[in-house]
């Protein structure tokens, strides 16, 4: 068992993703912190993994306000003793137009995706410094923060933001042997199959074919990659961008500056600058 004496928690985790995860990691020895917002399906995880002769706690609680995280993560120190893995995986989603989304839409989707990922960050990273052991922190992020997705601009912006902390972290982190990557995975959950869909009734309207990128693979495939990401071996990897599809794994490279003039005056012309810089 190859991660035996750990402590993983692991938010949102009693469905899709997360539970894959949550299930993968207990069968190498953890000790894993299942969480969600109802107190029924949480405890019945838990209660699953545990009977399967595994390891695992639950506990209900919302991470959308720092208080939330903090209050959370206190709880699973006071019950665990420690976190040596974390992660980020709560999400929801709220899709609606730019032009029509309401002040609710935008900050609901912003509070559990961005704030509730740094809520649990920034009491497990201060624990993780004081007892020197290092750590490990994997956010999930989405190729809607990485490339735009249409009537998503609070999942968008919130999937972004985890990117811009990913690499912010690693930074600010390595010194005490905490690794921070994100995941950008795709697999068929009860969250992602509405808007799989969505794009397969638009192709058959079109009569074009499905878009490679939603032939995807299953919340285990994905679980199996994160869960690499969190072995004592892969310490050394750490501010990276992954892609999870099936069997298939990317990485994201940091966007790439282009110089369009060094010679700006109030002349120029943007949109001769960008066709020459298109065609390079």
């Amino acid at each position: 068992m190859r991660l035996a004496d750990k402590v993983a928690l692991v938010t949102g985790s009693t469905r899709g993703i997360g539970n894959s995860l949550a299930y993968r990691l207990a069968r190498e020895g953890a000790l894993v912190v299942i969480n969600g917002t109802d107190s029924e399906t949480v405890s019945k995880v838990a209660k699953d993994i545990r009977a399967a002769g595994l390891k695992a706690i639950g506990i209900k609680k919302t991470v959308s306000t720092m208080e939330d995280g903090e209050e959370f993560v206190c709880r699973v120190l006071k019950e665990c003793g420690k976190v040596d893995i974390l992660v980020n995986n709560a999400g929801i989603v709220k899709d609606q137009l730019a032009i029509n989304m309401t002040a609710h839409e935008w900050s609901q989707v912003i509070d559990v995706n961005l704030t509730g990922t740094f809520s649990c960050i920034s009491p497990v990273l201060k624990d993780m410094k004081k007892r020197g052991e290092g750590g490990t922190i994997i956010n999930v992020t989405s190729l809607a923060g990485l490339n735009g997705s249409f009537g998503q601009a609070n999942y968008s912006a919130a999937k972004a933001g985890i990117v811009g902390l990913t690499w912010t972290l690693a930074e600010e982190i390595k010194k005490y042997g905490i690794n921070v990557n994100a995941v950008a995975p795709a697999a068929l959950t009860d969250m992602t199959k509405p808007i799989i869909e969505k794009v397969m009734q638009k192709a058959a309207e079109e009569n074009t074919a499905l878009p490679d990128y939603w032939k995807i693979g299953t919340s285990e495939e994905a679980a199996e990659f994160i869960f690499q990401l969190t072995l004592d071996e892969n310490k050394c990897i750490t501010g990276q961008i992954f892609s999870v599809n099936g069997t298939t794994i990317g990485l994201y490279e940091k966007p790439k500056q282009t110089i369009l003039s060094e010679t700006f005056n109030s002349d120029f012309n943007l949109k001769e600058l960008l066709n020459c810089a298109e065609g390079e």
